[in-house]
């Protein structure tokens, strides 16, 4: 029986690899795309020897062109932490937008199936919590994280349209905080960023008093969520997510547990618009993909710990010494 075939833009990227992995492992017949900005070559180097995978170092704000069938899309290009999309601001609001369009028009020719990958942070800084997919958000278009928050949120909104007005299959995932092996080091968010400092002997930067929250959930658990809403049958937004919640001086300080370092914790000022909140409500989520998270966040981390250990001297101290935000 012929594979079906996927594209997966951002596909060197974090989250995109570990996808790249799990469709391959599924045999889908996996096309990758990725233009480097913030993808690595090596997260998918182990890939390119499988004949059911090819790769297409690729801009997707300009036209795609595939040729032959196509049965699924995984739009996954966007810069993702706040230290990128803050330095390249303009690029993620094309990919945003201008991507998210190109990936659309691919699949209504196609006629194939596409899945978003939008964010929690379409919430903002929250004023209800949980966050349902029923909350329309506390944005700041204008301020800093704007230029994701609001490409994010227009990539919805045009993915809404072309499955209205188009008839395109589409899906919605709003991913809330997720960590795991491959994330990078140099990123700006709270994990990579503890983690790092832990590892090169630096203080752990909490900005604020660390009382503001997020929910982490583990790469793993993410991607199997992702897999499910991909063949569901349901074309709103979906949050995935874990929703544990941890304040981030608390996160700070299993960090320091878990790698057994005796370094203080040091405070910033609190980054304008970062979010206070954050927890995902996902009652849809187990109703209608029978999903939920299993790996709890103590193996979890001590997994992400492993992978970051086994990292060069020279990748650990790419980490800047300012971090703009702990996502």
């Amino acid at each position: 029986m012929k594979r079906k075939k996927i594209l997966i833009t951002g596909a060197a990227g974090f989250l995109g690899s570990h996808l790249c992995e799990k469709f391959i492992k599924e045999d889908y017949h996996v096309v990758a795309m990725d233009n480097l900005i913030t993808g690595d070559l090596k997260n998918i180097n182990h890939l390119f020897k499988l004949e059911q995978f090819e790769f297409y170092h690729h801009d997707i704000t300009k036209f795609i062109h595939l040729t032959g069938p196509l049965d699924y899309i995984l739009h996954f290009a966007s810069p993702a932490s706040p230290i990128d999309y803050l330095k390249i601001p303009i690029q993620t609001l094309k990919v945003g937008s201008m991507g998210t369009h190109n990936c659309l028009g691919l699949a209504k020719t196609k006629k194939a199936r596409i899945l978003v990958a939008s964010t929690s942070e379409v919430y903002g800084d929250p004023l209800v919590h949980p966050q349902t997919e029923e909350y329309w958000g506390n944005v700041n278009p204008v301020g800093p994280r704007g230029v994701y928050d609001e490409a994010k949120r227009f990539m919805e909104s045009i993915t809404m349209a072309y499955n209205s007005f188009h008839k395109v299959e589409t899906r919605i995932a709003r991913i809330f905080n997720t960590y795991g092996p491959r994330m990078r080091l140099n990123d700006g968010r709270a994990l990579p960023a503890f983690i790092g400092q832990a590892l090169r002997g630096e203080d752990l930067t909490v900005f604020g008093d660390g009382s503001q929250t997020r929910s982490f959930c583990y790469v793993d658990d993410l991607i199997d969520g992702l897999y499910r809403l991909l063949l569901s049958d349901y074309h709103l937004p979906v949050n995935l997510g874990n929703p544990n919640e941890i304040s981030l001086l608390e996160f700070a300080n299993e960090i320091l547990e878990l790698t057994g370092n005796k370094v203080k914790i040091s405070y910033k000022p609190l980054p304008e618009d970062d979010p206070k909140q954050r927890q995902p409500d996902i009652t849809k989520a187990k109703q209608l993909l029978d999903w939920a998270p299993k790996v709890n966040r103590k193996e979890g981390l001590k997994i992400t710990f492993d992978y970051f250990k086994s990292l060069s001297a020279d990748e650990l101290i790419k980490q800047p010494k300012e971090f703009v935000s702990q996502k």
